[in-house]
């Protein structure tokens, strides 16, 4: 059995929203599926359709690549249909873009496109975790060009954390679940990529004056 996405109304628009789709899944199998395999189907998509533009934008974000992204979706939704049976938790968001979140990394490794060699100090910004609000941190992003060239400029494990936290609204603990670190790691994290988007702001401000 294999699903079939197809993302029919997926936008380019590089901003900070979510974007709407419409998904079809497509049963691809030689005989007529019985009534257990129709039950778990129909699970599936009342658990995982509704965090696909989730998904989706966890990918864009990190393959910076519609194309890539929509095919990053599908191969992820394939993947998690197969586990499904294995899934018992109630967090059907976080676990989906846990394999969103995989799925991605082991293309831009294939690709040679990622950098994961970035060290951590836990001490840096820790107790400036939560000074910074996500309309702070944008507020001299007006428009979605500059929020793009933003988001860009940070190295893929930086990105991920502000659309999980700051898009996704995810919390440190789900958040550490997908990324399988410890909380504090995920706060340390978000406060150096929230340096860094200031900075970057700043400079574009100063070139501006």
């Amino acid at each position: 059995m294999a699903l079939q996405l197809k993302p029919e109304h997926a936008s380019d628009t590089q901003d900070l929203e979510p974007h709407q789709k419409v998904v079809k899944f497509v049963v691809l199998k030689k005989s007529e599926p019985d009534q257990a395999e129709k039950a778990e189907l129909a699970s599936f998509e009342e658990t995982m359709l509704p965090h696909l533009d989730a998904a989706h934008n966890l990918a864009r974000w990190l393959l910076r690549n519609e194309q890539d992204a929509q095919d990053v979706v599908q191969e992820a939704y394939l993947r998690a249909f197969k586990s499904f049976s294995g899934f018992h938790g109630s967090n059907g968001r976080a676990w989906l873009l846990t394999i969103v979140r995989n799925t991605s990394y082991t293309l831009l490794k294939k690709n040679r496109a990622v950098d994961l060699s970035t060290t951590f100090d836990e001490k840096v910004h820790a107790s400036d975790h939560e000074s910074a609000s996500p309309a702070a941190i944008l507020e001299h992003a007006e428009d979605a060009e500059l929020i793009g060239n933003a988001m860009d400029e940070l190295p893929a494990e930086f990105r991920e954390i502000v659309i999980l936290r700051h898009q996704q609204d995810l919390s440190y603990k789900e958040i550490g679940e997908i990324l399988r670190i410890p909380p504090g790691t995920v706060m340390s994290r978000l406060a150096r990529a929230r340096g860094k988007l200031k900075e970057y702001f700043a400079a574009q401000i100063g070139k501006e004056k």
